[in-house]
């Protein structure tokens, strides 16, 4: 059954606002400890003092997820939320079942971003030190 009710959000505003809050927990905590990771110190430090506003979202990355997640959540009930429908128009509901199967694919893809991102800020190191590498 399509949804019933189209996002008042613009569709495809929502699911950039997702993949941009969720690309950023990746840039301030996956993308420097993969480059050092790699062997790349000097190109996540060149990377952070030419770019220097990026590492305010590394300072604040309590602040950064919490909002990416709180947005993800929000978008999560926007999208799935019961009672939903398309028009009754076969143009419109064929667009409004368009947007609804982006929308899920931005999510799911901003969802994945996000565990990445969160997984690298907070559960990698504990798993390393348990494991003892």
């Amino acid at each position: 059954m399509p949804p019933k009710i189209v996002n008042s959000i613009g569709p495809k505003k929502l699911g950039w606002l997702l993949l941009f809050t969720s690309s950023t927990t990746l840039i301030c905590c996956a993308l420097p400890l993969l480059l050092v990771s790699l062997g790349l110190g000097a190109v996540s430090a060149a990377l952070f003092s030419a770019l220097p506003w990026l590492a305010w979202f590394g300072l604040y990355k309590i602040w950064t997820f919490s909002l990416a997640g709180l947005i993800l959540a929000f978008a999560a009930w926007s999208i799935y939320r019961p009672n939903r429908y398309c028009p009754s128009d076969p143009a419109m509901t064929e667009m409004c079942i368009k947007t609804t199967r982006w929308n899920k694919g931005m999510f799911w893809c901003a969802a994945v971003l996000w565990f990445i991102g969160f997984f690298t800020a907070y559960l990698l190191l504990p798993i390393m030190r348990l494991m003892s590498l």
